[in-house]
This record gives structure tokens, sequence and C-alpha cells, in this order.
């Protein structure tokens, strides 16, 4: 007769039995992790691994998107750093840059900080700064094609009437073109920002502005020495995306100029749309584009080398 004990399945207890026993459980986890992550996989690959690399090979090639492609060898690259018009963009977009992303973070950052100090209002004065971020770009691009609109603004007619003062063609000046973009972006972004540091703020310790208070330091003083040194990873995160996103730039001046935008007006990704899709240069679109992306790979670089230097963290 058998038993129950009988009936029970042997189990290899030797050190190799375990082993590939062990083994045969990760393969199952692999498996089973794989095809969990097989739709992302799949999206990532046809979505942006896929095109990236047709970017590469188009970047080489000749071709209007719909004949045969040939090979250009570095043709496109030559003709991105000799042609004026490519030269010029890319000191608007670095111009554009250095005047946005610093008056971000500063307008940022000293709403926050003085948003900090209005207690039950705080949530109100929040919503407010934040209500244009959620705004379509759309939107925002039209009201203020109006208001900077000197023969219709408001604005301008105020200082007109009132004061005798001309304001200038705010868009069609190449005086003022860029930083009137650039007050638009920041007027929109800046309720990220605010909201980023008002986070960034509310987990410093209370501890230590309570040591500096029995040291008597100032609000400044304060500022100085322990909020802002504990706000560098959150200036570090915000300067990154700030950088690309403003070497981006393109909905508004596509909705200021459309198809028409001065040369004091254009930036790189104006550029590659209008190299690719209206001029069917997919080759020369492609270089433009890896060309900003190297940009971009090599500023996002130097700023993660540099955060030793002055980037703190709490522990």
């Amino acid at each position: 007769m058998t038993t129950a004990t009988d009936a029970r399945p042997v189990v290899d207890s030797s050190p190799g039995g375990k082993k590939r026993a062990l083994s045969a459980r990760r393969r199952k986890d692999t498996l089973l992790a794989y095809g969990f992550l097989a739709p992302q996989l799949l999206g990532l690959v046809v979505f942006m691994i896929g095109p990236l690399i047709f970017a590469v090979v188009l970047a080489f090639s000749n071709w209007d998107g719909f004949g045969t492609r040939s090979f250009a060898g570095f043709a496109n690259f030559a003709w991105v750093f000799s042609d004026p018009q490519m030269r010029t963009s890319m000191v608007n977009t670095l111009w554009f840059t250095v005047l946005q992303v610093p008056g971000l973070l500063v307008s940022g950052f000293l709403a926050a900080f003085f948003m900090q100090k209005a207690a039950k209002m705080k949530s109100v004065y929040r919503t407010a700064f934040f209500a244009p971020q959620v705004t379509s770009t759309i939107a925002v691009s039209a009201i203020w094609l109006w208001l900077l609109n000197p023969e219709l603004s408001p604005i301008n007619g105020f200082f007109s009437t009132n004061l005798g003062i001309t304001l200038p063609d705010w868009l069609q000046d190449p005086k003022t073109a860029i930083p009137a973009i650039v007050f638009v972006t920041v007027w929109q972004g800046i309720g990220y920002q605010v909201v980023m540091f008002m986070a960034g703020i509310e987990n410093v310790p209370r501890a230590l502005y309570e040591a500096a208070d029995i040291d008597g330091a100032s609000e400044f003083q304060k500022m100085r020495k322990i909020t802002l040194p504990l706000l560098s990873p959150t200036i570090l995160f915000l300067s990154i995306t700030g950088i690309i996103g403003s070497f981006q730039v393109f909905d508004y001046i596509y909705f200021f100029y459309e198809t028409t935008a001065p040369a004091y007006a254009r930036t790189i990704v104006y550029e590659i749309v209008q190299v690719a899709f209206r001029q069917f240069d997919f080759g020369r679109g492609a270089a433009l584009a890896m060309v900003l992306f190297l940009i971009l790979l090599a500023v996002t670089g130097l700023q993660l080398l540099a955060q030793k230097r002055w980037v703190h963290y709490t522990e």
C-alpha cells in the first residue's frame, strides 16, 4: 500500500538541484516582467528609438519625402553652420534662452518666497499663478497678440494717451521681438516654477530657520544662507528643463507670425519646421534637429558636471 507520504513529489535538495530551481524561477520572473513591459517597450521602439535612428539616417541624406534618398555625407551639417539665416536663428534661440530661463527662475522663486508669507491666502495666490500654465498656448498667444498690437493694445493706448509715450511695435521691432515673446512665455510658465519652488521651500527643515532666528539672522540672510542652498536641487532641475524647453520654442512664434516670421524672430525649431515641412528638405531639417539635440546634450551634461560645486542635498 502507498501512503500519503509516499505520494509526495520528490524534491532535489542537493546544491545543484537548488541552483537549477532558482534559475528556473528567475527565468520565469524575467519572462513575466518582459511580458508586462512589452507594450511600453514596443511603443518606445516604434515612436522614439525608431524615429531617432531614421532622423540620424536622414541627416546624412538628400530626400524630399517622396523620391529616392541619396547619400549626402556631411553636406547638410555644413549647410547648417554656413547658412546666414541658420546662424541668425541659433543666435535668436540663445538670446531667448538667456532671457527666459533666468527670468522664470528669479520670478518664480520670488513669487514662491513671498507667497509662503501669505498664510491662509497662499492657496488662492498659487491657483492664480498656476492658471495660465494650464491654459492653451494658442489662447494665451491670441490674447497677447492683441495686447502687443500697437494699434489695438490698451497698454500702448494708455501710455500714448495719458503719458505721451509711444511704445514700440513689440513683435515687429527687431530690438523687442524676442524680449516680447520671452515675456509672454514667462507669464504663462511662472505657475509651474512657483509650485516647484513652494514645494522645495516647504521641505526646508524648520529647525534651521529657528536656529537662525536665535542667532539674529535677518530675512535676507536666511534666504541667502539657508533657503537658496537647500533649493539648489530644485534650481538645477528647473534650469535643465527650462533650457531644454527654451531651445525648443516654436508655438508662440508660429502663432504670432505663421509662416512669415522675420529673420530676427526665428528660432531653431521654427527653422526645422520650415525647412522640413515647408521646403520638403528632410535631410537638412534632420541635420538641424541633430545639431539641436547635440547642443542640448552638451549643455545638460555640463550642468550635471557643475552641480557638484553648487548643489547641496539635505540628509
